[in-house]
C-alpha cells in the first residue's frame, strides 16, 4: 500500500500543479509565476502539514522527486502552451477538485500514521487539500475557493471523516483509500455541476417604511426626516440579495 499512497500523491502533485499553471497563464504570469503557483500550489499544503506534525526535513527536502515532477509539468506547459487555452474554464475547477481528494486521502493517511487522534488527521487532510490552493489563488489575486460560498472544505472534511471512521472499522486500506477519495470527489463535483453553495451570515439593508398611501386628495404621507434604514445580520441563502426591500402598497 505503500507504492499506492505514493502513486497517488504524485498524481495530485501533477493535478494540483497543473491548476497553478492555467491560473498563471490566465493571469498573464511569466514562466517564473507559473513555476511559483505551480509549486505553491503543489507542495505547499503538504508542507504546511509536515511543520505542523512537527516532520523534519518536510517531505520534498528528503524527496527531491516532487520537485523534478513539478519542474516537468511546468516544462512541458510551456512547450504546449499554444493548447492550454484549449482547456475549458470547467478544467481548473475539475482538476482541482481531484487534487482535492487525492491530497485529502494522503494527509488524512500520513497523520494516522503518526498516531495522530482523529479529529487531528481530518484536519490535516483538509489543510493538505486547501492550503496550496489557497496560496495560489491570492498570489493570482483571486478570492480563494476555500473562502467562498462554494462546498469545497466541506468535502474534503467529509473525505477525511471518511477515512478516519473506516479507519476506525478495520477497513482494508484500499477500500478506505478508494471511499474517502470518492466522498470528496462526489461532494466536489457535484458541487460544480449543480453550482451547490453553502449560506453566509451578511449585512442585511431594510429600507424605511414608505407609510400608508392616502386616499386621493390628500397629500401623500412621508416617512419621518430621522428615518433610516436598518441594518441585521442574517442568513442570506445563494442567489438571495443581501438588500431586503419591501413590497409596493
Amino acid at each position: 500500500m505503500t507504492g499506492l499512497v505514493y502513486w497517488l500523491d504524485m498524481a495530485g502533485l501533477i493535478v494540483f500543479a497543473l491548476s497553478g499553471v492555467i491560473l498563471a497563464c490566465r493571469a498573464r504570469m511569466d514562466p517564473f509565476g507559473m513555476l511559483v503557483l505551480a509549486a505553491v500550489t503543489g507542495i505547499g499544503g503538504g508542507t504546511l502539514r509536515d511543520l505542523v506534525l512537527g516532520i523534519r526535513p518536510v517531505f520534498w527536502v528528503s524527496e527531491p522527486t516532487y520537485l523534478w515532477v513539478i519542474l516537468g509539468t511546468v516544462g512541458l506547459s510551456i512547450l504546449g502552451f499554444h493548447y492550454i487555452h484549449r482547456l475549458s474554464r470547467v478544467f481548473l475547477p475539475v482538476a482541482d477538485a481531484f487534487g482535492l481528494a487525492l491530497f485529502t486521502v494522503i494527509g488524512t493517511h500520513k497523520a494516522l500514521l503518526l498516531e495522530t487522534p482523529g479529529v487531528v488527521a481530518v484536519l490535516m487532510g483538509l489543510l493538505t487539500g486547501v492550503a496550496g490552493g489557497m496560496v495560489r489563488d491570492v498570489l493570482a489575486r483571486r478570492v480563494p475557493m476555500v473562502l467562498r460560498q462554494e462546498v469545497y472544505a466541506t468535502a474534503s472534511i467529509a473525505g477525511g471523516v471518511t477515512y478516519v471512521m473506516l479507519e476506525a472499522l478495520g477497513s482494508p486500506v484500499a477500500v478506505t483509500i478508494a471511499l474517502a477519495l470518492g466522498v470528496t470527489l462526489f461532494l466536489r463535483l457535484a458541487a460544480i455541476y449543480w453550482r451547490l453553495t453553502l449560506p453566509v451570515f451578511a449585512w442585511v439593508v431594510i429600507p424605511p417604511s414608505p407609510g400608508r398611501v392616502p386616499p386621493q386628495g390628500e397629500p401623500p404621507d412621508r416617512p419621518p426626516p430621522t428615518a433610516r434604514p436598518k441594518v441585521r445580520v442574517r442568513l442570506i441563502r445563494p442567489g438571495q440579495s443581501k438588500r431586503k426591500s419591501r413590497p409596493r402598497s
